[in-house]
């Protein structure tokens, strides 16, 4: 599933500093992401989401970052590599066996 990403990072990175910034004059970060999401053009839960992972990523709020989340991603894909090429010397393995078995009964 590809996501087309409409804003670019400098528009969600100022929308996120701008809701840290302003966080203050709000009574609520609901109510602080409400507003600034209207100003940049973008749907309230989106930029939440773009807060919280900012959050995260700084250390101010429980969960796995960008960072390891990536690296994670990175090392899964790795291992299905590489059980695919193991299955695949396996196979192989056997293949020759078998060849060089037959051989030896054919002499």
């Amino acid at each position: 599933m590809n996501k087309s990403n409409k804003f670019s990072p400098e528009v969600r990175e100022r929308a996120v500093r701008m809701v840290q910034e302003h966080r203050g004059e709000y009574p609520s970060l609901w109510a602080a992401v409400e507003s600034i999401a209207a100003k940049i053009g973008c749907v309230p839960q989106t930029l939440l989401e773009w807060v919280k992972r900012e959050e995260v990523d700084a250390g101010a709020r429980p969960g796995l970052s960008t960072v390891e989340a990536r690296r994670i991603k990175d090392l899964e894909r790795e291992v299905k590599e590489l059980r695919r090429a193991n299955e695949i010397l396996k196979l192989a393995s056997a293949f020759f066996a078998q060849a060089e078995l037959d051989r030896r009964l054919k002499s």
